[in-house]
């Protein structure tokens, strides 16, 4: 049994329905109730959105009342059916974890091959014994592998989803975060994403005048304006006959929420409602009209005359209210009423109405009509073939469910972003159509309107075709969205895919990305998402797009700076390789982590903080053939800024023993004692300081430190604070500087190491200024912004 209110529990066939109306929008992307009827199906094609004598489960009873034949429970229902369809769909490697991969396999290969050459190098350069050999190796494979570099990356990302949850985006997928910023292709869904899901009348329509009306939801806030100015029931009679006709002739209920000051909720259909609030907008007393006018009979929705009539008792007489579509409406009226007064129903005055509904569907909004009549005999119910002479034509009401606001904007930053917005919807075409031009999805010229229908029966080929141009599917199936996220990966596309349906969930699952709505979604879609909207806003994923991209220019800053720091820990083995172990290793294994997984940490978790660059939204998506680590940052880390600290690092060395009675002394020093431990404890401070010089750079890869701001970030200056504490501990604490092989050095040689610390900002800032001056000129090739 089927009610109004209700919710259905299984997929039922029906044997008996009442004027029954169903919101199924969550399983077909519908945005209006469905209308329901117990004749046979024709077709033996099964389509939810045309199976008029089924109901689904998790779909609600708006209206009327009904019986029905349960067929399918669980997993058997349609229900169950997309939930199997996603269940069965894998979810591929992010472009970031590939990414990781093989640079975690390369700097693997490079690290063991550089290792193995350096033993052969001291094994028969250096004459060092094989165990000696070994270790050597094992440093040089140390200083070759960025340790610091997979957990500061786990990092960022982590950090990456809190900032997101601050603008709404909670995303599940760590490796999500990196996604959305190579994002080319937004899929989306119409209902409750795009839109509202709040029916609204826009327009009212007399013979000759259209009036229009502002405000959306269901609250009665808004005005109804002629030429500008507002009009009241009160002043206009032709208005209040409308729209008291409109509110009796309604089933449907507004109720404050009571957890949301100024919101109401609906019960019975959206359409009816939003006429509620249309008389409330006019002022209508509704409830004095009902008590003066009570209901005595009802002729239900009949879905083949597509309207309905309402009888109730007035001052001894049978008052009339008919509802419902504009031509068949317009059929049955002998009258027509025209600026208070009524005038005969002529052909031409039936082309005019029928002209004006069909320019008002043509832009996506639903039309209804109002007509009302009296009969003496109050007592006699009426018949619909009593009632074709003696009714007047009242008007027309168009309604909508509006864009959110917030959507326009966010397309038009999608589009300045290189990302390309295709709308799937289960809802009807030109309703799709019109919302997509006047949120700016679709330009003003010629767009593909493919229903689900036409595009299955499309080939593979065909439809890759129609999906290069701009193109809106409607009347889309599960089946019909996945099609198409499949087909638009298969042109190299990154895909986000949004939605809050049922229907939604495969693609969902599918995507690159799914992003769900928070508030609107359901329990499906939620679990088959990379990322739920708390505030079901659009504009929400565009944040999230933007932090994508900024995570990933910024996992690309702390690579250049983590691997710069590289060089300055090879250069010493390498040196004393080369020269037959007369040079003495500046560093130590021990001291080399305590820079990679100490000292450099917390800076490289400030670089993958810093706030998204102004420019970054718009800059075209990344090609997924770029890779993190590309050979213009490994000449940049390790060829320049890391050559420049090597040199400052191995100065520092030096500097040790030439003022402590080796002067000028290269070869043959000291390789144990205090004086050498104190060496290579300023090797390694001089390489913790030259990275504070390194870390301001790395900010931006092409605007000036001036440009960017010394106080922008203050995660930056935590992270120097953070460094130069651990490396003070680790040289003048007794314990740690024992584990680390280092002996402490007087305070005055901080004024060397600091007198070091600009270097690499000076030297990059002049190779920034280079670059930005080629770039006036003839820019290269790849001249653009890391990231």
């Amino acid at each position: 049994v089927l009610a109004e209110g209700g919710r259905v529990c299984a997929d039922a066939r029906l044997v008996e329905a009442a004027d029954l109306r169903v919101d199924q929008s969550t399983l077909t992307g519908e945005s209006h109730p469905v209308r329901k009827q117990a004749e046979p199906l024709v077709s033996r094609k099964r389509v939810p959105a045309k199976e008029h004598n089924v109901v689904f489960t998790g779909t609600s009873i708006t209206s009327g009342n009904g019986r029905a034949v349960v067929f399918a429970t669980g997993m058997r229902t349609e229900f169950g059916r997309i939930a199997q369809l996603t269940q069965s769909l894998g979810k591929e490697q992010s472009p970031l974890q590939k990414e990781i991969a093989v640079v975690t396999r390369g700097i693997s290969l490079v690290a063991v091959g550089a290792g193995l050459l350096f033993y052969l190098l001291a094994l028969f350069l250096a004459h060092m014994g094989p165990t000696e050999s070994f270790i050597f190796a094992l440093g040089m494979i140390v200083a070759f592998v960025p340790e610091g570099l997979l957990p500061t990356v786990t990092l960022a990302l982590a950090m990456g989803i809190q900032r997101m949850a601050g603008r709404n985006a909670m995303v599940k997928r760590l490796s999500a975060v990196e996604t959305l910023g190579c994002t080319t292709v937004i899929c989306t869904d119409k209902t409750g994403t795009l839109t509202k899901n709040e029916m609204s009348v826009k327009e009212v329509w007399f013979p000759g005048r259209t009036l229009r009306v502002t405000g959306t939801g269901y609250a009665p806030a808004g005005e109804i304006l002629e030429n500008g100015a507002p009009v009241s029931a009160g002043s206009d009679t032709d208005l209040a006959d409308l729209l008291v006709t409109f509110g009796l002739c309604n089933n449907a209920r507004l109720s404050p929420a009571p957890d949301a000051a100024g919101q109401y909720s609906v019960l019975g259909d959206p359409m009816e409602a939003s006429l509620l609030t249309l008389a409330g907008k006019a002022g209508v007393d509704l409830e004095s009209e009902d008590r003066a006018a009570p209901r005595v009979y009802e002729l239900p929705f009949d879905p083949h005359l597509r309207r309905m009539c309402v009888c109730r008792a007035f001052q001894g007489s049978m008052l009339l209210l008919v509802k419902g579509a504009p031509a068949e409406v317009a059929g049955i009226c002998t009258g027509l009423r025209r600026n208070g007064r009524d005038d005969p129903m002529t052909d031409a005055a039936r082309r005019d109405i029928e002209a004006a509904a069909t320019e008002m569907d043509r832009r996506g909004l639903r039309v209804l009509a109002a007509a009302r009549g009296a009969r003496a005999d109050a007592g006699r119910k009426p018949t619909w073939k009593s009632l074709e002479s003696g009714l007047v034509f009242l008007g027309l009401a168009a309604i909508s469910d509006p864009p959110r606001p917030e959507v326009p904007g966010a397309i038009a930053t999608c589009r300045r972003a290189g990302i390309r917005t295709v709308m799937i919807t289960g809802d009807y075409g030109p309703t799709a159509e019109s919302i997509a031009r006047e949120i700016g999805l679709v330009g003003h010229g010629p767009v593909s309107v493919l229903t689900g229908d036409a595009a299955d029966a499309e080939s593979d080929a065909a439809l890759a075709e129609i999906l290069r141009g701009e193109v809106i599917f409607a009347r889309a199936t599960p089946e019909c969205k996945l099609r198409v996220v499949r087909l638009l990966q298969g042109q190299g596309h990154v895909v986000a895919v949004t939605g809050d349906g049922v229907n939604d969930a495969p693609a969902l699952k599918k995507a690159d990305i799914g992003v769900a709505m928070g508030l609107s979604g359901t329990d499906v879609a939620k679990e088959a998402a990379d990322m739920i909207l708390a505030d079901d806003n659009f504009a929400s994923i565009v944040n999230a797009i933007e932090e994508g991209r900024a995570v990933y220019a910024n996992i690309k800053k702390f690579t250049g700076y983590i691997f710069t720091s590289n060089m300055p820990e090879a250069i010493p083995f390498i040196l004393h390789a080369m020269s037959g172990g007369r040079i003495p290793l500046a560093l130590t294994v021990m001291q080399i982590l305590a820079v990679d997984l100490g000292t450099d940490i917390v800076p490289a978790l400030a670089l993958g903080v810093e706030p998204p660059e102004p420019d970054i939204m718009d800059r075209p998506p990344r090609d997924l053939k770029e890779h993190v680590i590309t050979w213009r940052l490994l000449a940049k880390s390790y060829l320049f800024l890391g050559v420049c600290q090597s040199g400052a690092a191995m100065a520092a060395f030096y500097f040790q023993f030439w003022t402590n009675g080796h002067a000028w002394q290269w070869l043959d020093l000291p390789a144990s004692g205090t004086l050498y431990q104190t060496a290579t404890a300023m090797t390694l401070a001089c390489i913790v300081t030259t990275q504070i010089g390194n870390l301001l750079t790395q900010r931006s890869d092409r605007l000036s430190i001036l440009r960017v701001g010394l106080g922008a970030n203050r995660m930056v200056w935590i992270g120097v604070a953070t460094e130069l504490v651990l490396v003070s501990l680790i040289i003048y604490l007794p314990g740690l500087r024992t584990v680390f092989g280092v002996s402490p050095f007087p305070l005055a040689n901080w004024l060397f190491l600091f007198a070091w610390a600009p270097l690499l900002l000076v030297v990059d800032e002049v190779r920034k200024a280079l670059a930005r001056g080629w770039d006036r000129g003839l820019p290269l090739p790849d001249a653009r912004p890391e990231g």
